[in-house]
């Protein structure tokens, strides 16, 4: 039943809010930006009135940084917009190339992905990501690839080392939880999500290293005692 509530209430009103991005994208990027708040709060006030709490631990500090983050469901993709503030999200192609809702995403900044197109995408990813570096805006990236299951830890794809090594960022680990109760396949359940933001880890480190090191922070639930 909550799932149900969820999809009734949430999408149709998303694509009230796409509507307005469209607008709004017209006059800049602030106006922008402020519809796109205004649905991520959306959604954080509709997932509390069905029963999900938050607990967040540490905080995405403000600037440009490279924020790593474990992928269980849906619910972090817009919660990280309001935890980092405005910013640009690593996320795959299809997305970016949806009707009206991809126009939104690329006006508001995106680093679009294609997975299929090895070292050109790469590339591209690289060349989006400094323009976010430029503007001073947090880059999101999931480095396992792809949304897992409560208990899963796969390798981070190697996009994650080739974006941190060209850009030259710190790196906040960001570990969820919200798979227990905003599965891909589970119904909205009440309970609480967590986030764990860790602290910085520095730039410049060798890849063996940084990829251990944020695999074990946003596994930090997963690999709990």
């Amino acid at each position: 039943m909550r799932a149900l509530i969820f999809s009734l209430v949430f999408y149709p009103a998303t694509v009230l809010f796409v509507l307005a991005c469209f607008v709004a994208g017209l006059f800049g990027s602030k106006p922008l930006r402020s519809v796109v708040r205004a649905w991520t709060d959306f959604h954080r006030a509709l997932t509390a009135l069905l029963g999900t709490r938050v607990e967040v631990a540490g905080a995405v500090p403000a600037g440009a940084c490279l924020v790593a983050v474990k992928h269980q469901s849906m619910f972090e993709t817009l919660e990280m917009v309001r935890l980092a503030r405005d910013p640009v999200m690593v996320v795959k192609r299809e997305l970016s190339d949806l009707p009206l809702f991809g126009w939104a995403t690329r006006r508001w900044g995106v680093i679009p992905v294609d997975r299929e197109a090895g070292a050109k995408a790469l590339r591209e990813m690289l060349a989006k990501g400094k323009e976010a570096v430029a503007a001073g805006r947090p880059v999101i990236i999931y480095p396992e690839g792809t949304r897992v299951s409560p208990g899963e830890t796969p390798p981070l794809q190697s996009g994650f080392a080739g974006l941190y090594r060209a850009l030259g960022l710190p790196v906040v680990p960001v570990a969820v939880d919200s798979g227990r109760t905003w599965g891909r396949n589970l119904p909205k359940r009440r309970g609480t999500v967590r986030f764990l933001i860790g602290e910085p880890i520095p730039p410049g480190l060798k890849r063996d290293e940084i990829e251990q090191r944020v695999h074990a922070a946003i596994n930090a639930f997963e690999l709990a005692p």
